[in-house]
């Protein structure tokens, strides 16, 4: 999808907004779940068209045969889920008025899931019966504006018309939240320095889901380099909230991931056993929460490895139940290092303070230094987040690593204005970036190629 498609699907997003909040009932916090469930419709129908000739090649050719299957059972092999006639979106776009839409959509969305057991409970059916009150067009009217998605549309763009949802939200009722949602450029320079190359990806703090999608595409992209290696990838997510949870699981669909998504409060809970169950680790964790219970997780092996963040002043004995950590931030740090394998790496966003924070929190960096842990740290521009615009810094860790080298990379001023508050990395710009950490690794070939490849795209313009 190029930009002015973007531009569009964006206005496209705001005029569905306007809609729901003059003709509906909803809230503007429950705008997202039906529109979000035809969105994913609308890609779930794009990928399969795209694997459809060989789904009907393959039916036919096995019809009569003993190895016959049904057109369900390689529909799934071929594209992970399978959609009847009556679920595709061209056949509820052209239903006529008189017909009752959404219900229609109510028993497409029940069907997937039907086909697709990972996705039970998770697709939007009766919302669109809501929508239906004072306009019963609505549901029609909603499929209308994103019949033009592209039907070449891949990746993570489900995940970022998430992240457009809520950052026009927050910003026309003014709404400050303390999470926020990591742009996909920062993603994606994430995953080209830490170069995920198949295995077990967990974040815990998994929002929309889009950093297993980057991951899964920088190991697609690799894969022609990495025959006969284990390439394969499984993604392990975590969300306190149940609707976020059923967002990650739609964007785990429609880019075929294999996988899970749990709910779960991650400083209490733990439903993935993480403890050293992971090859790599890429989360953006919410900043600066200081309400966590010092006593739930002063005892767990995931948060006291390298150390408890404590308060500096001692806490009167009366109150000792009632204590807070000062800081959840190296709570995460500790959660992204122990969840580690032996030659395990991550890649975690994280806000400024914590690269100089004092007293127990730096005993516990030092820590991290000391045992070889850290292998760089990258300071980020400001307005890179689409909600908020405090800087941030990505730190990496790599459990192989042997020296005591630490890469510290200043990205303050690489960054690209997209409008008057936001900035991205271009794909330039990442590449520039990543290339520091191949030859701080002494690959002195990846430079060269990266040159070469600059001067045949210039001799080819």
């Amino acid at each position: 999808m190029n930009k002015d498609q973007l531009k569009k699907l964006e206005a496209d997003l705001w005029s569905a907004a306007d809609n729901l909040r003059a003709n509906s009932d909803l809230k503007s916090s429950e705008y997202a779940t039906p529109v979000l469930g035809l969105i994913f419709l609308k890609f779930a129908d794009n990928n399969y068209r795209r694997h459809e000739k060989a789904i009907l090649a393959e039916y036919q050719q096995l019809q009569g045969t003993r190895c016959e299957k049904s057109i369900s059972e390689i529909a799934i092999k071929h594209c992970g889920f399978y959609l009847p006639d009556y679920a595709r979106y061209d056949y509820l776009l052209n239903l006529s008025e008189e017909k009752d839409i959404a219900k229609a959509l109510k028993e497409a969305m029940k069907v997937i899931e039907e086909y697709k057991p990972e996705l039970e409970g998770v697709l939007p059916k009766d919302e669109y019966a809501a929508l239906t009150r004072t306009d019963k067009t609505i549901p029609q009217q909603l499929l209308r504006t994103f019949a033009d998605i592209p039907f070449n549309t891949t990746g993570d763009l489900f995940g970022q018309i998430y992240e457009y949802f809520l950052s026009e939200f927050a910003r026309s009722e003014g709404q400050k939240g303390g999470e926020f949602f990591t742009p996909r450029s920062v993603v994606r320079l994430m995953v080209e320095i830490i170069e995920p190359h198949g295995g077990k990806v967990f974040d815990p703090a998994c929002g929309s889901g889009g950093m297993f999608v980057q991951s899964a595409q920088f190991i697609g992209a690799q894969r022609e380099k990495l025959k006969g290696a284990n390439n394969d990838v499984y993604v392990c997510g975590q969300e306190k909230t149940q609707d976020t949870v059923k967002l990650a699981k739609m964007n785990l669909a429609v880019n075929c991931l294999r996988g899970e998504i749990k709910q779960g409060n991650t400083y209490y809970e733990d439903p993935h056993n993480s403890f050293g169950a992971f090859d790599y680790v890429l989360a953006n964790p919410p900043f600066n929460v200081d309400d966590v219970s010092l006593s739930c997780v002063e005892k767990d092996k995931r948060f006291n490895t390298y150390g408890i963040p404590r308060n500096k002043s001692k806490v009167k004995k009366a109150d000792k139940d009632k204590e807070t950590v000062p800081n959840g931030n190296y709570l995460w740090i500790n959660l992204f290092a122990t969840s580690l394998k032996p030659q395990g790496r991550a890649a975690l966003v994280m806000a400024n303070s914590a690269s100089d924070a004092r007293h127990s929190e730096a005993d516990i960096r030092k820590k991290l230094i000391e045992q070889k842990l850290i292998y760089a740290m990258l300071t980020l521009p400001s307005n890179m987040f689409y909600t908020v615009s405090l800087p941030a810094t990505l730190w990496f860790f790599d459990k192989a690593k042997s020296d005591d080298r630490i890469l510290f990379i200043d990205a303050r001023n690489i960054f690209t204005q997209i409008d008057r508050t936001h900035r991205v990395f271009s794909e330039e710009q990442i590449q520039n970036i990543a290339i520091i950490s191949h030859l701080h690794k002494g690959r002195r070939e990846k430079f060269v190629q990266l040159v070469d490849r600059y001067f045949a795209t210039v001799l080819s313009s």
